[in-house]
């Protein structure tokens, strides 16, 4: 399949051959004729799997048509989890749209910079914005811009939008957009509350979905790598130096362990760098930008960054802390092993965390053997009880934190015995 059969206009098969798109992937053959027809879609696939040009060349080429008249209202929304996705869909469309033949303006828009310059960049209108929600909120509410004649929404990641607490934002977004209108749907997962999301948004929806088949999972080799909590920066250490990996990117729970692992590294001569959501986005732009060109070697990451950031040819992640949940793990994972490339996942396995890396195996259907690194071999064999209730190196595993009732209740109980004796 090419992607002249899909229905694509010339100009846009001009423009993907300029940027040297060959054939569609199983997402894009699956969502783009659906999308050309003007239904609604809902689109499943695993991450890097193209889905962003799935949505984004069906939306141009709709853009080409209307633009015929002369209007500049914004045509086409895109809303994103994080300011990396939102930025990097924002630049996507922008490489394609400078090979077509009328100019489309383009909207980048998220928290975390100043508002002003993006109020700036909308006078005159736009033809496509992309934006994190709580941002376009603020620009509706700046009279920024208008989402009335809106033709084509896209929700991207649309389980991260949820994750995040972006479910009243989304909501009171929809409530802005008008009713006749196009909508594409796109999550990696498909929890309860994405599900009804997507049920209440869609109407009639085509199905794109491209289950995770050996021909088109990534190409990701995963090693479990049994060692104590107390050494595995030691062990990270060794393993950047003697597997020679160029560019690494490390996961940790915390913003602090981001900044701890990245602190210690650099005192050991590997040039590391934190990445987080404390910094400002000038300065996770411009650390995305060294370290996509290897000026950075390692970058120390928390889930801020495991959706949403593309970068080609990355030969490794590391899970150092494991992730609260097995979606998680996959989206990690996904950093690497991008574009038909291979890649190499690695996750530090504790006695403490052993029983949630069993949890994340079952729940994607996998089996990563266990191996010891010479010097590393661990010496715990048995997670101490206190992991059970609160994991104290991983942020908490998912389903296995105190509750706040639980906590109130042991409080009571305690103050009861207190006042007993």
């Amino acid at each position: 399949m090419t992607f002249s059969t899909l229905g694509l206009a010339p100009p846009l098969l001009n423009a993907l051959a300029e940027v040297g798109y060959t054939e569609p992937t199983a997402i894009q053959a699956a969502a783009i004729p659906a999308a050309l027809r003007g239904d609604d879609v809902l689109g499943a696939a695993q991450t890097g799997s193209g889905k962003t040009a799935a949505f984004v060349l069906p939306m141009l080429q709709a853009l080409l048509a209307r633009r015929a008249s002369g209007t500049r209202a914004v045509h086409g929304l895109v809303l994103a989890p994080t300011r990396e996705l939102a930025a990097q869909v924002g630049e996507t469309i922008r490489t394609l749209a400078q090979h077509l033949p009328v100019a489309v303006k383009v909207v980048t828009a998220f928290g975390g910079v100043s508002i002003n310059p993006q109020m700036m960049a909308l006078r005159g209108g736009a033809d496509i914005v992309v934006a994190t929600p709580g941002r376009l909120l603020d620009l509706v509410e700046h009279n920024a811009l208008k989402l009335d004649k809106v033709a084509t929404l896209v929700l991207d990641e649309a389980d991260r939008l949820l994750d995040m607490g972006f479910t009243a934002e989304v909501n009171r977004i929809l409530a802005l957009l008008p009713a006749a209108r196009q909508s594409l749907f796109f999550s990696a997962t498909f929890p309860p509350a994405v599900q009804a999301l997507a049920q209440g948004m869609l109407r009639n929806p085509v199905r794109a979905e491209v289950a995770s088949t050996p021909e088109t999972r990534p190409d990701i080799v995963q090693r479990a790598i049994l060692v104590d909590e107390a050494r595995r920066l030691q062990l990270l250490r060794h393993l950047i130096r003697e597997e020679g990996w160029e560019r690494v990117m490390v996961f940790v729970a915390t913003k602090y362990a981001a900044d701890h692992v990245a602190d210690k590294l650099r005192r050991n001569g590997i040039h590391a760098e934190a990445f987080h959501a404390d910094q400002s986005q000038g300065a996770r732009t411009a650390m995305l930008a060294d370290f996509k060109v290897s000026h950075i070697r390692v970058l120390v990451a928390t889930d801020v960054a495991a959706r949403g950031i593309d970068i080609a040819q990355l030969p490794a992640v590391v899970n150092f802390d494991l992730p609260r949940s097995p979606a998680d793990y996959t989206h990690r994972i996904g950093r690497t092993g991008r574009a038909g490339a291979s890649g190499l996942a690695v996750s530090f396995v504790s006695a403490a965390t052993e029983a949630h890396f069993s949890l994340i195996e079952s729940r994607q259907k996998v089996r990563v053997p266990r191996e010891q690194v010479a010097g590393f071999e661990p010496v715990q064999t048995a997670a101490p009880a206190v992991h059970a209730a609160t994991d104290t190196v991983n942020g908490g595993i998912k389903g296995k934190r105190k509750s706040k009732k639980d906590k109130l209740r042991e409080a009571a109980a305690a103050a009861a015995a207190e006042t007993g004796r």
